[in-house]
């Protein structure tokens, strides 16, 4: 596996590619990262990793100083996943300047959900990977993969995408999760042990808000938006200890709050919560 850390080694070192197929990381990888690194290889004739903890995308009181850094682990599981380059800039080869360009998504996608408790944050999200889009794609177009856990920032991205004509085919890969269900992230690491083993409690209290939608659905009984169901999910989550920001059923076309003309097979449940001082998120397409 070769590494890079310029834009012009990177480009020098694809050069004589013509579809590359990539995976942008910010690092301190888990299995679900290597999975879509796996997932990647064969959609082209090259496959691109990039490490790099973006600072546009923390709000000031979070974790970027401490986000975990794990630089060897991550280039020895992306070289046995297959991965034949590594971009990894410092800061300063990305952001030379301040980067006071930047891409600023539609309101009606970016602003609600993770964007409403994080202002800015998809803001941080486009402006990066339309960057790195720049770095890795720009001169052949590709591949990119993106893993469905962080379900509004894939949307933001293939309408990103869309909107601007890039010659780039956006992939979705599937949520990895652990054995008992919870969605594999790098902020599980930041877990106690208790904490760990309560952290499956989210994906439940999605998996059964989406039953008890479904249901409503089945016997008719779904009058009015699912504003009960939802503040139940949360209520169940808060008595076990948690903070939830949000626990709700969308459309998966725009995250817009589904309604009782939504059929099965076009919804996804999706929540936000912080269990002691680490926020996870999760979704459940049903």
């Amino acid at each position: 596996m070769l590494i890079t850390h310029t834009i012009d080694e990177l480009r020098q070192a694809l050069a004589p590619y013509r579809r590359p197929a990539f995976v942008p990381t910010m690092g301190n990888l888990h299995e679900g990262h290597i999975s879509l690194v796996r997932q990647a290889k064969p959609m082209g004739d090259v496959t691109v990793a990039s490490i790099f903890v973006n600072r546009l995308q923390f709000l000031p009181h979070e974790d970027f100083d401490s986000y975990p850094r794990t630089w060897e682990a991550d280039c020895a599981a992306l070289q046995s996943a297959g991965c034949d380059v590594l971009f990894a800039p410092r800061e300063a080869d990305l952001y030379p300047l301040p980067q006071t360009f930047k891409v600023h998504p539609d309101p009606a996608l970016a602003d609600l959900l993770e964007g409403h408790f994080r202002p800015g944050f998809f803001t941080g999200v486009a402006t990066v990977v339309m960057k790195l889009f720049a770095c890795v794609l720009g001169q052949t177009g590709g591949v990119a993969v993106f893993g469905k856990k962080d379900y509004q920032q894939l949307m933001v991205i293939r309408q990103m995408v869309q909107q601007f004509a890039l010659p780039i085919t956006i992939v979705a890969g599937d949520t990895a999760r652990a054995p008992d269900g919870l969605a594999l992230s790098s902020r599980n690491g930041y877990l106690s042990l208790q904490e760990r083993q309560e952290a499956v409690a989210l994906s439940q209290a999605l998996r059964h808000l989406s039953e008890r939608w479904l249901q409503a659905l089945q016997q008719s009984d779904l009058t009015a938006p699912p504003h009960a169901l939802e503040a139940q999910a949360m209520d169940v989550l808060r008595a076990r200890g948690w903070q939830p920001d949000y626990l709700t059923v969308r459309r998966r076309t725009d995250l817009q709050p589904a309604t009782a003309h939504d059929g099965a097979g076009t919804l996804v449940a999706l929540g936000a919560a912080r269990l002691g001082s680490t926020r996870l998120i999760d979704n459940l397409e049903f």
